[in-house]
């Protein structure tokens, strides 16, 4: 097997979203990429500088279908009939705060059957998956509360994003499942608070509107009162974390990934104003219905198993995010 074999072939589901462009384009750098979206909730802006790269290729398609990737002619020059599948990063999921009810069913069905399809790919090639979770599994914790992977899961399954929290919760057990049936190589990397360039702006994400209020003089809002905390992790660092992960032994399946340091939001918010010299004032209102506040993550076996740490300072990625929003603000969104 000559030519192609030398790299690996991966799939990266939701590849045109805001992490996954940003892992299409670490990858890229070793491997063919090969990037499903259906751009529900993400953006071709996100991987225009990635068309034309010779060991790149897009395919727009929904998840929720199955998916013949023999039938995918653009494939042709990764010979996957010969090579076939080797990973797949699967962090498709409809995400959208503003518009969160106007993608319900397509947030179920992603965290359900469309998780089946991915592994079934999976099974076909024995190829290792590593599924982007989410913290809010672990439900509410007490502020300064560092959450271990051995932590119990607690979250109520009925509330109005219960197509989203439990879907995430599911999805982990449909993939556990198919590692115990099948011998599969699953990955499951539950992400806390991350941001950094291509996050939607005009979306309701917090440090988005942060930064957009702030360049065009408005008053910041924080949800919450001046001791509100939280934790950031650049996407940069969260990619290199999802990388490593898929990387490590089959016996690790479960990792944290985001940043242990605590700030306070209005920390946070003087940092963009003095980015940005704006003269925005700092406002504070209630918690929205269902926020929930996973506490900070415990990054121990992510440390010692995979030798990761956060490393972009928070001064850094504003810095990035406030020229990005800054360059992105006048465009149309729905």
């Amino acid at each position: 097997m000559g030519g192609s074999f030398e790299r690996k072939n991966v799939i990266v589901t939701g590849g045109a979203g805001f992490m996954g462009s940003h892992l299409c384009s670490r990858l890229i750098k070793d491997h063919n990429v090969i990037c499903v979206d259906n751009f529900i909730t993400s953006s071709v802006s996100n991987i225009d500088h990635l068309l034309r790269e010779p060991h790149f290729e897009f395919i727009n398609h929904d998840i929720t279908q199955p998916i013949e990737l023999s039938r995918q002619k653009e494939l042709e020059r990764f010979r996957i009939d010969v090579n076939g599948i080797q990973e797949i990063y699967h962090l498709a999921c409809p995400i959208s705060k503003k518009h969160f009810d106007d993608f319900k069913i397509a947030t179920v069905l992603t965290n359900s059957v469309g998780v089946k399809h991915v592994l079934d790919i999976a099974v076909a090639n024995q190829a290792k998956v590593l599924y982007a979770s989410s913290s809010v599994l672990y439900g509410n914790r007490p502020s300064g509360h560092a959450v271990k992977e051995t932590d119990e899961c607690h979250l109520n399954h009925l509330t109005t994003r219960g197509a989203y929290d439990e879907g995430k919760r599911f999805s982990e057990a449909i993939l556990q499942t198919y590692a115990d049936v099948y011998g599969l190589d699953i990955k499951i990397a539950r992400i806390f608070r991350t941001y950094g360039p291509r996050m939607k702006i005009f979306d309701g994400n917090l440090i988005p509107d942060m930064v957009l209020n702030a360049l065009d003089g408005k008053d910041i809002i924080i949800s919450g009162d001046e001791e509100t905390r939280t934790s950031l992790c650049n996407v940069k660092d969260t990619v290199d974390g999802l990388i490593r992960l898929m990387s490590s032994p089959i016996d690790l399946t479960l990792v944290n990934l985001g940043s242990d340091q605590e700030m306070r939001l209005v920390s946070v918010a003087q940092k963009i104003l003095n980015i940005t010299g704006s003269a925005s004032r700092v406002r504070f209102s209630s918690q929205p219905q269902g926020y929930i506040d996973p506490g900070l993550p415990d990054i121990t076996r992510a440390k010692e198993l995979l030798g990761w740490v956060p490393l972009i300072r928070l001064d850094d990625g504003l810095k990035e995010m406030v020229d990005y929003a800054d360059s992105h603000k006048n465009q149309i969104t729905f």
